[in-house]
């Protein structure tokens, strides 16, 4: 069935006219909506972030809130504050923002510092009067400030931080204060006999042991006892010269010639000197005398009291002079030589009394004073030993056994600084001094002796200042980047 196309055309028309009177309606119900929606987020004051970023690294951004790869939490970038995060330094200086020059005539408020530009600071001859990226790397370009007055007075890298920042790096201060230190040194110590008290025993003339009267390592003998006989061609012919001179003397010593009596004397005294050049004794020259009889086995004595430590005297052997017959060691004054790490030996001097405990006899300790500072260092154990001579009543120290020793170093009062507080470069130490306003400032110190972590400090610091004893690693960066920007940036 045909349809006339004047009936089709107008109803064509009515059914647009609807669509499009509905459109508008619909468009306008939407948008009324939307800004009702618009209104009531903006009156409960939610803000829909941009992206979220690192506060410690501000050119991460990410697309959803969580943790950065430092483990800081992600902050959230609003669109309103687009233009004051494009001009914050991203360091740990302070993060007041103000409008550059020519970007608005808003005055500065309180505490607030001037923007003379941006730059950017992979490229710091790129300068922008507007905050932004730059164009060749993308970087956030960051301000440029104008000096606070009172950092013109203040050390190069000097750095001011906001208190806020402070908490974030984790910056923990201390008041420098002058005490006094010390501390106990612990070490190891040897017995050893006094080498000043050791006698080795040898005679003069070759000879043949007779008799031995003591024969074993370790017996005590005291001083004038018996050790052996020797018989020696040479001893009997001096005791017999002795005796031919002797009996010179009582013939010729009163004769009327002066010549021949000094002559009968002198032959006398001399044969009397060999005998005793050669140890032989008063009490045995005096047997002599009243015997007038060749003794053919003379005896020896032990020179000191003390321990045998050697011997290599056995009956019917022959000896010479240069045969050591016996060691005898005086063990009643023993020697403790502790070993000190070289560090510690310019705190350590003559005097000085060490104590010694010794795990064979607990609850016994011995002490004495530091008698002698051996002079060389022992390579392996980058020690040097010190002496320490010790009373040994009833000889129970006994060579070669060892002791703890127990020395009380006293450093005197000086400054002290926790050892975490100072930056040591290699080359030179310093730490960071707090001023008012968030100012810190790097000073240069000289180290003294490390105590217990604790370091003392030489020059550089006075009580009474306030330094950095944590989170300085951060404010050091800051300060080497405003160091090296100075000299970047004009």
């Amino acid at each position: 069935m045909n349809r006339s196309p004047r009936r089709i055309i107008p109803g064509i028309l009515i059914a647009v006219t609807l669509v499009i009177v509905y459109g508008a309606s619909t468009h306008r119900w939407f948008s009324k909506s939307g800004s009702s929606v618009a209104a009531s987020q903006s009156a409960k004051g939610e803000r829909k972030p941009i992206y979220w970023y690192d506060a410690m690294n501000p050119q991460h951004h990410f697309n959803k809130p969580g943790k950065a790869p430092d483990g800081m939490d992600l902050v959230p970038q609003y669109a309103d504050q687009s233009a004051s995060r494009a001009g914050e330094d991203r360091g740990l200086s302070s993060s007041n923002t103000t409008n550059a020059p020519g970007m608005s005539s808003k005055q500065l408020a309180p505490g607030e510092r001037k923007i003379l530009y941006w730059y950017d600071p992979m490229h710091p001859a790129y300068k922008s009067d507007k905050a932004g990226t730059a164009p060749d790397c993308g970087m956030t370009l960051v301000p440029k400030y104008a000096e606070d007055p009172g950092m013109t007075k203040m050390p190069t890298g000097t750095v001011t931080i906001s208190p806020e920042k402070q908490v974030l790096a984790g910056v923990r201060t201390a008041v420098v204060e002058r005490k006094s230190m010390a501390r106990e040194i612990r070490t190891t110590a040897q017995i050893v006999a006094d080498e000043t008290r050791i006698a080795h025993v040898h005679v003069k003339v070759a000879g043949f042991i007779d008799k031995v009267y003591v024969d074993f390592v370790g017996q005590l003998v005291k001083k004038g006892q018996p050790l052996f006989t020797l018989y020696s061609p040479d001893l009997v012919s001096a005791q017999e010269e002795y005796l031919i001179a002797k009996r010179g003397n009582a013939t010729l010593g009163n004769a009327p010639f002066q010549e021949i009596s000094q002559g009968s004397q002198s032959l006398l005294q001399s044969a009397r000197e060999r005998l005793k050049l050669w140890d032989i004794s008063e009490d045995q020259i005096k047997e002599l005398d009243e015997t007038g009889k060749v003794n053919k086995y003379m005896t020896f004595y032990s020179p000191i009291t003390g321990f045998v430590t050697d011997r290599k005297v056995f009956p019917q052997t022959s000896v010479t002079p240069d045969t050591e017959l016996y060691t005898v060691s005086d063990l009643s004054t023993v020697w403790a030589n502790a070993d000190i790490y070289e560090y510690e030996v310019p705190f350590i001097r003559l005097g000085q009394r060490i104590s010694f405990t010794l795990s064979y006899y607990p609850g016994k300790a011995y002490s004495g004073n530091i008698s002698y500072i051996y002079p060389t260092v022992d390579p392996q154990t980058r020690t040097i030993k010190v002496r320490v001579q010790i009373p040994n009543p009833g000889f129970v120290l006994k060579p070669q056994m060892f002791a703890d020793a127990h020395l009380h170093v006293d450093y005197g009062t000086k400054i002290f600084v926790p050892q975490e507080a100072v930056l040591n470069s290699g080359t030179e130490q310093h730490v960071f001094v707090v001023h008012e306003g968030g100012m810190f400032e790097p000073r240069k110190i000289t180290l003294g002796p490390v105590v217990d972590g604790n370091v003392a400090i030489l020059s550089g610091l006075k009580a009474g200042e306030t330094i950095v004893v944590s989170g300085n690693f951060l404010i050091d960066s800051e300060s080497g980047r405003k160091s090296a920007m100075s000299g970047m940036v004009h």
